[in-house]
Parts: C-alpha cells; sequence; structure tokens
C-alpha cells in the first residue's frame, strides 16, 4: 500500500469571502477556462492550480496512475487565514472542514481527511478539532509552521497538543508566510531552499552544544535527540537527499509524497532499493 500524506484539495467554489466579512486579504478561485482556476487574493493572481485540486475523480485517476493507495487531503496553506478575525477563520475553516468531509465520504478507501484549525484563537481551534475527529471523523489537522507571532512552542498553543493527544489527531506542519520580499522575492526562493533539516541538524546540535548562550535558550535538550520521535514527508526530489533524509530520520519516519511537483519516479526507485535491502518484496 503506498500512502501520500501531503496533498492538498479545495472545494470547487466557496462565496466570495470579502463580502461575506466586510474585509480584503482572501482567496478566492475563479474558473477561468475549462479545467483551470486562478487563485486570487485581493485580485491578484496567487496560483494557477488544475482540475485535481477541486476534482476528486481527476484525482483518483492520477492516484491510480502513480500507484498511489490513499491520499491524506488537506487544505492549501494560503487558505489558513491566521491573520483575519478569529470568528471569521472559523467560518472558513468549518466551510472547508465540510466540503472535504463529503469528498472523504464519497471515497472513504482513497481519501482521509486533515482538516483546518483558527489557530490564532487555542478555544476556537480545540473546538474546530473535536468536531473534525469526533463528527467528520479526520484523522488530523493541518497546521502552519508558526501562527502570526507565536512559533509552535508558544505557550498558548499547548492545550490545543493537549487534546490532539488526548484525541488521537495528528498534526501534519506545513511551512507557509515564510519571508517573500526583498532578495527572497525571487525564483519562489522560501520554498525552495525549505527542507533542510537532514542537512543542517548536525550545524544546528552543534550550535546547542558550544552555543547554548545563543542555541539553547528555550530548550535543555539537544535538538538529536528528537529524532525518532515524529515523521517527516519525502519532498526533497532527489534520491541522494531521500537516501540522507532516511538516515536522519529512520527508515520508518518518513512519509511519502507524491504530488504536485514531486518527481514519484526517485520516491518510488528508492523504496523498491530499501526493500531489496531488507529482503521484502
Amino acid at each position: 500500500m503506498k500512502i501520500d500524506i501531503h496533498s492538498h484539495i479545495l472545494p470547487k467554489e466557496w462565496p466570495d469571502l470579502e463580502k461575506r466579512f466586510g474585509y480584503g486579504g482572501w482567496v478566492q478561485l475563479q474558473h477561468h477556462r475549462v479545467g483551470e482556476a486562478k487563485m486570487l487574493k485581493d485580485g491578484k493572481v496567487f496560483r494557477v492550480v488544475q482540475k485535481n485540486c477541486w476534482d476528486p475523480e481527476v484525482r483518483i485517476r492520477e492516484m491510480d496512475q502513480t500507484g498511489v493507495t490513499v491520499q491524506a487531503l488537506s487544505t492549501v496553506p494560503v487558505m489558513f487565514s491566521y491573520w483575519a478575525k478569529p470568528q471569521d477563520t472559523l467560518d472558513l475553516c468549518q466551510l472547508l472542514n465540510n466540503d472535504l468531509a463529503a469528498t472523504v465520504a464519497r471515497h472513504p478507501r482513497r481519501f482521509v481527511g486533515l482538516g483546518s484549525l483558527p489557530m490564532q484563537a487555542p478555544e476556537l481551534a480545540i473546538k474546530e478539532m473535536e468536531r473534525c475527529v469526533k463528527e467528520l471523523g479526520f484523522r488530523g489537522v493541518q497546521i502552519g509552521s508558526h501562527i502570526n507571532e507565536w512559533d509552535l512552542n508558544a505557550q498558548e498553543l499547548f492545550p490545543i497538543y493537549a487534546v490532539a493527544e488526548k484525541l488521537n489527531c495528528s498534526l501534519f506542519i506545513h511551512p507557509w508566510d515564510m519571508q517573500m520580499d526583498g532578495r527572497m522575492a525571487k525564483y519562489w526562493l522560501p520554498w525552495l531552499v525549505g527542507g533542510a533539516f537532514p542537512f543542517t541538524v548536525g550545524r544546528i546540535s552543534h550550535g546547542f552544544n558550544v552555543r547554548p548562550d545563543l542555541c539553547a535558550q528555550d530548550n535543555i535538550t539537544n535538538p538529536k535527540k528528537y529524532l525518532g520521535s515524529f515523521y517527516t514527508d519525502s519532498l526533497v526530489h532527489d534520491p541522494l537527499a531521500l537516501k540522507l533524509l532516511t538516515d536522519v530520520i529512520g527508515k520508518v519516519r518518513w512519509v511519502c509524497h507524491l504530488g504536485g511537483f514531486i518527481e514519484e519516479s526517485a520516491v518510488t526507485s528508492y523504496l523498491s532499493s530499501l526493500q531489496k535491502r531488507d529482503g521484502k518484496k
């Protein structure tokens, strides 16, 4: 069985959120041609997406072509909307989660859902997470790599983590809202330089040991000791990098990402080499 953990989906359409909430900054989907739509933010094109971003039938055909058994579906991170009024973000999250639940219900053997939460308001986030798990049947939720000015170690977020643990609700952490101006504006650079953890964990650990005054301000545990306690996806686009990721994280601690820009063949080839090494078919 091949499970793709990192795959984004959107509703085919949703209300005009600027009219609904009375202020801008929201993303809308404009179907400008057959099988293609523009994601617009305040009238400017954020990204152009194809039909597989909203049509589960198209997605299933593509899954069959690449041998993917199940996809874990989550929203496109620009929809997080942590910047907005909490109640409005909750309203959008419920719209996204309800649409996702309907998709999963139509294809329960092919999809599982990862919900969206208004993380800037922990009490609202907890209530929506409970609804996602208990009512919608989701296995987890997707959250951003930071929540406005909060990093993920902010005390304000700890109650969310405690409830997630109680619910056995997985947290899928997705990068978002990186610096996109100045020297970082060209080449889609913030997204291209992401995923460097396997290559930098040695330097991070070294900094922790030799300059704790700078690098160990919030934690007395060496970062390397956390290896093996979390999972990461295979989004590295290179078989040698994937091997290093496996060596650093552990072969049972990374999960497949086969959609979008991913070179599925690199992941499949490396999986095959692991299976041969371990004497499995």
